[in-house]
């Protein structure tokens, strides 16, 4: 009720351990915070805020121009919400290496357990878009090592994100990811993998927690748990899933009723208002109520 109840610092152990496990973690895209009462109540193993998603909440594209305080506070939102640990996309940092260092604590302060950080130029470009540009290998090695020292609990996991197989090869982007690892990011994400073997040669580069990006409509395969887990990946977001469902739905809604005058035709379809108040725990906040109001002196 109102909060979690599983401290900030809690949740980031959490995660430390379950990367450590050796299983898949399966952490879906929470567009809102009410997605990540439901992706908890479905027994996921984390909340992923995508910077795609905050961006077109916000009717914008995915080109860097949301802002630190935009994308903490939809963390915020979104961790406050859930006992699961919450990993947000913090883009390029939001600008020089100094710029990344705030983002972690900002982002620490917010509840979130983790964030990855990418190689792209800044402002950015969507991970599965043509045209894309990675800054110099040294520059995002800086970008790591400020991120790292700034970070005030050691469990806030700080992961690497390269884009740059798409842009300079997929061995150009291994040795990048090496270089990440030894400026002490503790879990590395290759974007845009056009398919299975690409993530075996990750794994058999880098020994640390192991990231997929299994997002619809890219240029990458969409890969089962059963195939991640024989390849060795540790963690599968599906970043932009859940929004693209509910804007599909809200969009034929929309159109039923432009169109026949009415939503009853669709109402079917509808999450009911018992379920969104079984959600919402609507008889916990009744009985704090009680509890409080219904008393005599």
């Amino acid at each position: 009720m109102l909060h979690s109840r599983t401290l900030a610092q809690d949740k980031r152990r959490r995660l430390r351990d379950d990367l450590a496990s050796g299983r898949l973690l399966r952490v879906p895209g929470a567009f809102n915070p009410l997605t990540a009462v439901l992706i908890q109540e479905l027994g996921f193993d984390g909340a992923y805020v995508s910077g795609a998603v905050v961006a077109a909440d916000l009717a914008l594209p995915d080109i860097g121009l949301t802002t630190l305080p935009e994308v903490a506070a939809r963390g915020g939102q979104i961790a406050r919400v859930t006992d699961l640990p919450t990993i947000i996309d913090a883009d390029t940092g939001f600008g020089e290496p100094m710029n990344a260092a705030r983002t972690v604590q900002t982002l620490e302060d917010a509840g979130l357990a983790g964030c990855h950080l990418e190689d792209q130029v800044n402002p950015k470009r969507c991970g599965h878009l043509d045209g894309k540009a990675v800054v110099e290998t040294e520059e995002m090695v800086r970008r790591i090592r400020a991120a790292v020292s700034a970070r005030r609990d050691d469990g806030f996991v700080v992961c690497a994100r390269t884009d740059a197989a798409a842009v300079e090869g997929l061995d150009a982007a291994i040795a990048r990811a090496k270089a990440y690892v030894d400026a002490g990011a503790d879990m590395v994400f290759p974007e845009a993998m056009s398919g299975p073997a690409d993530f075996e040669a990750f794994r058999a580069a880098v020994d640390v927690p192991l990231l997929a990006n299994m997002t619809e409509f890219g240029k990458s395969e969409l890969l089962g748990v059963g195939q991640l887990e024989s390849l060795g990946v540790n963690m599968v977001i599906y970043p932009v899933t859940t929004l693209r469902l509910a804007m599909g739905a809200v969009e034929d809604g929309l159109r039923t009723i432009r169109d026949e005058g009415t939503q009853t035709g669709v109402v079917d379809r509808m999450q009911t208002r018992a379920r969104l108040y079984e959600l919402l725990d609507y008889p916990a906040y009744n009985a704090f109520d009680g509890d409080v109001y219904n008393f005599t002196i």
